[in-house]
Order: structure tokens, then C-alpha cells, then sequence
């Protein structure tokens, strides 16, 4: 299993705990793996959670209508790209 950057880890942990994933070791997480339809078994309803969550430790908005959401979803690894490089504008 691929290994998490220390982004990708504290973003593992904000989900695990946002979304009251007991079950699941953040740690775990692969960063590669898809965020829904995959073993975390995530939905929509989840989608808007995370984004609550991410808007209130990071100090910005993830859009519902944005047209990269599938691919900003996609994967632990791509969710915490898109959040460092919004950091950064």
C-alpha cells in the first residue's frame, strides 16, 4: 500500500473523524484508492460532510457545482492536491 504524505494523513484523519468512520485506521487509507464506490464505501451525502468538514479546518469552499469535483473526489491523494493548491492562491 502506498504511503500517505503527512497532508494526506491529517486529511485521512479529518474524514475518519468528520464522518464518524470508527472502523476505519486512517493510517490505512490508500492514497491512490477511490474516495466513493471503493472499500470506504462513501456516498454523496458524504461528498457534502467532507466538505464541510475541509471548509471549517481549512478556510475554504468546495463547491458542489465545481466542474473538477469527480476528479477532486477522486482519490485521498487528489482531494488534499486540490486543498494544498487552493492554500497556496
Amino acid at each position: 500500500m502506498p504511503t500517505q504524505t503527512a497532508a494526506e494523513h491529517e486529511l485521512a484523519l479529518l474524514i475518519v473523524d468528520a464522518l464518524n468512520l470508527e472502523t476505519i485506521d486512517p493510517a490505512q487509507i490508500d492514497p491512490h484508492a477511490p474516495l466513493f464506490g471503493g472499500d470506504l464505501g462513501l456516498d454523496s451525502i458524504d461528498a457534502l460532510e467532507i466538505a464541510l468538514a475541509v471548509s471549517k479546518r481549512y478556510g475554504m469552499q468546495l463547491r458542489s457545482d465545481h466542474p473538477d469535483n469527480q476528479r477532486i473526489f477522486s482519490s485521498l491523494h487528489a482531494l488534499s492536491e486540490h486543498i494544498e493548491r487552493e492554500r497556496t492562491v
